[in-house]
């Protein structure tokens, strides 16, 4: 809400990096809470340069001000959120860019419940994990049921992006 507010008084651009190296999920769900104009993620493996496509959506025609959230690092090494900005500067000079990383500040705040709620349920399925033998598993929630995941499984497969996510928020951001 404070970037929103600084990019509508001063007309400018945002650059808002978030974590997520390899995993665009942060930087989409963020852009949908915030009401951001764009998400670039490294999900988004089309030929099409995604600031082009942002810059050609005319978003910046019916706004004064726009949000866009950045993944910390695309696979393909083009950068985070001030490749983006360095290259607005570049190629649309008629714009102004600023940037912010937020890194890992995004971590941390306080509690709500259902993050107390679901700590204590994890700790308990761990503990149980223990008393049954299980070994080398990370504990996680799959529709609202707790699951055990093989730490192999967990960081061996690639996690797609919901494209139904990616499309919210291109319909929230018109």
């Amino acid at each position: 809400d404070k970037i929103r507010d600084t990019a509508n008084s001063h007309n400018r651009i945002f650059f808002v990096e978030v974590m997520g190296r390899d995993a665009g999920f942060l930087a989409q769900n963020a852009a949908i809470a915030t009401g951001a104009e764009a998400a670039i993620i490294p999900e988004d493996r089309t030929d099409v340069d995604q600031l082009a496509s942002f810059i050609g959506r005319g978003v910046r025609k019916s706004k004064n001000s726009s949000i866009v959230l950045v993944s910390e690092s695309k696979k393909d090494g083009t950068g985070g959120a001030q490749y983006y900005a360095d290259r607005l500067l570049h190629e649309y000079p008629e714009y102004e860019a600023r940037v912010t990383i937020l890194g890992h500040l995004q971590r941390g705040g306080i509690p709500t419940a259902n993050d107390r709620i679901l700590a204590s349920r994890l700790g308990v399925a761990s503990i149980d994990a223990l008393l049954e033998g299980q070994r080398n598993v990370m504990i996680g929630l799959r529709n609202n049921e707790l699951v055990y995941v093989p730490f192999t499984k967990a960081i061996k497969d690639d996690k797609p992006i919901d494209r139904d996510t990616v499309r919210a928020q291109e319909i929230l951001a018109s």
